[in-house]
């Protein structure tokens, strides 16, 4: 009787936990069904009897049910205590074909410095084949290039090279005048300045201003005509501006083309279009291309009057950034709350900004004219001095404040969960303060990529010989646009039959099989470029994953934390680990270089009409754009995986996919507002130091007034520093990030794993449980006799 009772309450406590922790299965039933058969001639109790039937009841019923979609919890292992050590190499197929491409790309990065002259992109090439303004050459103190006639610039072969059809050469500055040879001729016979100054502009070598003015033209010595003009990317355009919608050269509408016509400065524009359309992507006019090149000059202005002050405010950024993160391992809560209100508080304080501005312009005479009303301007203080744009601003702010508070409102409780996540962050990042700086090798493993893929890309660029073509004097050549070789062009037929015509410089290009496959190639780099980009950032996120996760699982923090364990992750994941980081780094880097060629073909039909197309180039850019994101985050928490458990990346990301499916309302929501707080943190941050350049730069702060530098646009170092901030303030919360998520998936699988018992106690901190209402049985002292 007693060892039936005994069975019988073993039996009840196993169907019950059964039915608790893993849910019942047919052998499970089995077995019990077998256990009360053989006791059923001894009479258990009434509550042993209600429970088992209603254990066998539920269990019968959930029998049916087919097993979990996302696969069967974690079940406990005493052997596992963090990071496992004894592991394998995984992927190492991927791991071959990455190393055998990183050799590729130095095959190719070889070949193109062989290849490639820097020179062909940095220099401005001439008619001769000379290059503007490098040293050791005739050339050495002109460094522009000057167009004999811009007006037969208007031709698509300006498309192709930047080249038009004639005479360049290199000059030390840019014609400021309107002046024709003919005016030269003369005001030479008064002033011979006159000539001084033109001559600088006709071929080396030319010192006859009495030539005929028939013979200069047709040899091509002088322009007919100068205008006055700006470097702009080395090379010399008209210097357009537009005054009240009218556009000028010089305050001057029309001007003398030296042939005997008055002509309007548009017909420059037509002819600068081409060459400037380049810049523009070949679709722009040259009117957007002159405010955007007035509005450069005055940022650049800006830039160079306070990039000392943007330098100082960055370095606050830095201090402040770190010091909160290092606050934060004392003061989590209180600071994230104080995070979350200053939020509040920065952006009502912009509100009530707002609605001042606004009341104060509006009734104003001028300022209740409408943004579409006065369309783009080039200065940017014009939208300040408008009632709407405060308007606009103040609506704009508002549903961000009642986002936030209503976000707060309805998720108090996974708030106060993410607080404590975050403070278990704060408190393993104190633990293991090295993982701090890791960020720097990251960065300068990037910057080493993104230096190689430059250089390779400029090299690859500037492949190719120099290519000549004829350039007839008369239309109607049929050796026009030819193929020439300029040391032996005068003894060819193409003189006899082309009088006067030049064979001059047209571009750089080859006939080779590497010159065909030139873009190819660039592909090719742009490609390799993203794979050791995204292997850099998995590489410091499966280091960081398995740092933090070895401080998780040590029950006594920090006392069981295995010593150096940022090293040691970095070691792991270099050693074993290389093929499966390769493989989800690959993955990354094509998905994103489709959406690269999908934004180069959206660029390229910008011009057409056919609506169907537009449509479905902008529902493959935003399906690439989700695609993108969602491989991001499976392959964040695969990388966690692997830094834990060391298995390839497929498994890993299968497991971690799995996990996260079956706590789905926790990542949901739990994982997305600890996102949330980070965010506003990088935002308090931004904010903060955003404020405080604005009364700088504003002359609000009596103190400094007098150091602060004339700019033509105050928002130019202001949105800098608020930039840079933000970007200054992401690299050090990243770390944060990575610790917070590492943190969350152990969390989760300390929550399958374990049940608070002496045999399998939690690993999560007094906090969460508390939280959680959970919490972990001691061990009973047994009583000395």
């Amino acid at each position: 009787m007693t060892l039936c009772n005994a069975v019988n309450s073993a039996d009840v406590r196993l169907i019950g936990s059964e039915r608790r922790k893993r849910g019942p299965y047919i052998p499970v039933l089995t077995t019990n069904k077998a256990l009360f058969t053989h006791c059923q001639h001894y009479m258990p109790s009434q509550q042993q009897r209600n429970q088992i039937s209603a254990d066998l009841i539920a269990m019968g019923r959930r029998s049916e049910i087919p097993p979990s979609l996302y696969g069967e919890p974690r079940k406990f292992d005493p052997a596992f205590k963090g990071p496992i050590h004894n592991r394998h190499c995984t992927d190492v197929v991927c791991c071959v074909i990455f190393v055998v491409v990183i050799l590729g790309y130095i095959a190719l990065g070889s070949v193109a410095w062989m290849h490639g002259d820097p020179r062909k992109v940095i220099y401005p090439t001439d008619s001769y084949g000379q290059f503007c303004g490098q040293q050791s050459t005739p050339n050495a103190n002109k460094a522009i290039l000057f167009y004999f006639n811009i007006l037969k610039c208007a031709s698509p072969a300006v498309l192709i090279n930047l080249q038009c059809p004639t005479t360049q050469l290199c000059v030390s500055k840019c014609p400021d005048r309107f002046a024709t040879y003919l005016d030269m001729q003369y005001a030479y016979r008064y002033n011979k300045s006159y000539w001084e100054y033109y001559r600088q502009f006709c071929k080396p070598g030319f010192n006859n201003p009495r030539k005929s003015i028939g013979e200069v033209l047709r040899d091509e010595d002088c322009p007919s005509m100068i205008v006055p003009s700006r470097p702009f990317l080395q090379r010399c355009f008209p210097d357009f501006t537009t005054r009240n919608g009218v556009l000028t050269v010089a305050n001057k509408t029309t001007f003398k083309d030296g042939r005997g016509k008055t002509r309007n400065v548009t017909d420059l524009r037509e002819a600068a279009k081409q060459v400037t359309a380049i810049q523009q992507g070949g679709e722009s006019g040259i009117n957007s291309v002159l405010d955007a090149r007035e509005v450069g000059i005055k940022v650049f202005e800006d830039y160079a009057g306070s990039w000392y002050w943007i330098l100082i405010g960055l370095v606050i950024a830095m201090v402040v950034s770190l010091l909160f993160i290092l606050l934060l391992r004392y003061t989590a809560g209180v600071l994230l709350w104080v995070i979350i209100f200053g939020v509040i508080g920065v952006i009502g304080y912009g509100i009530l900004h707002c609605y001042l501005e606004f009341s104060t312009l509006r009734g104003k005479p001028g300022a209740d004219v409408t943004i579409s009303d006065i369309g783009f301007q080039t200065d940017f203080r014009v939208y300040l001095q408008l009632s709407q744009t405060w308007l606009i601003f103040m609506i704009c702010l508002c549903i961000i404040e009642v986002t936030i508070i209503l976000i707060l409102v309805f998720l108090r409780n996974r708030v106060h969960i993410a607080i404590a996540l975050l403070k278990e962050g704060s408190r393993a990042i104190g633990h293991i303060m090295s993982t701090l700086f890791y960020p720097i090798i990251t960065f300068l493993l990037i910057a080493i990529c993104i230096s190689y893929w430059a250089v390779t890309a400029v090299f690859l660029a500037s492949s190719g010989e120099p290519i000549y073509k004829v350039m007839p004097a008369q239309p109607k050549c049929m050796y026009e646009n030819f193929t020439c070789d300029p040391e032996t062009f005068n003894s060819t037929n193409v003189t006899k039959l082309c009088p006067r015509s030049q064979c001059t410089f047209a571009f750089y290009g080859g006939e080779s099989l590497y010159h065909k496959y030139i873009f190819i190639l660039q592909i090719c780099n742009v490609f390799v470029f993203l794979w050791l980009v995204n292997f850099a950032i998995a590489l410091g996120q499966c280091t960081l994953a398995g740092a933090f996760a070895s401080y998780y699982w040590a029950f006594k923090k920090p006392g069981d934390v295995p010593a150096c364990p940022l090293f040691s992750s970095f070691g792991r994941a270099i050693r074993y680990h290389t093929g499966s980081l390769a493989f989800g780094s690959l993955i990354l880097a094509i998905v994103q270089l489709i959406r690269i060629i999908l934004e180069y073909l959206d660029h390229k039909l910008k011009s057409a009409q056919n609506k169907f197309a537009k449509f479905m180039l902008c529902c493959l850019k935003c399906c690439f754009w989700c695609l993108e994101h969602f491989i991001k985050f499976m392959n964040r928490n695969a990388y966690i995986m692997i830094a834990i458990y060391g298995k390839n990346f497929c498994s890993s990301a299968k497991e971690a996919f799995f996990l996260l499916m079956r706590n789905v309302i926790r990542v949901a929501v739990l994982d997305k507002v600890t996102d949330f707080l980070l965010f506003l943190g990088k935002v308090l941050i931004a904010g903060s130091v955003g404020v405080l350049a604005f009364f700088f730069f504003t002359r609000r702060i009596p103190v400094i007034q007098e150091e602060v530098p004339s700019l033509n646009y105050y928002w130019v170092p202001l949105l800098t520093v608020i930039f840079g901030s933000y970007l200054i303030a992401h690299g050090f919360f990243s770390v944060y990030a990575m610790c917070v998520d590492t943190l969350f998936l152990c969390f989760l699988e300390d929550l399958e794993r374990n049940d608070g018992s002496t045999e399998r106690p939690f690993y999560m901190s007094g906090s969460l449980m508390k939280i959680l209402k959970k919490r972990n049985k001691q061990k009973k002292m047994k009583k000395r006799p």
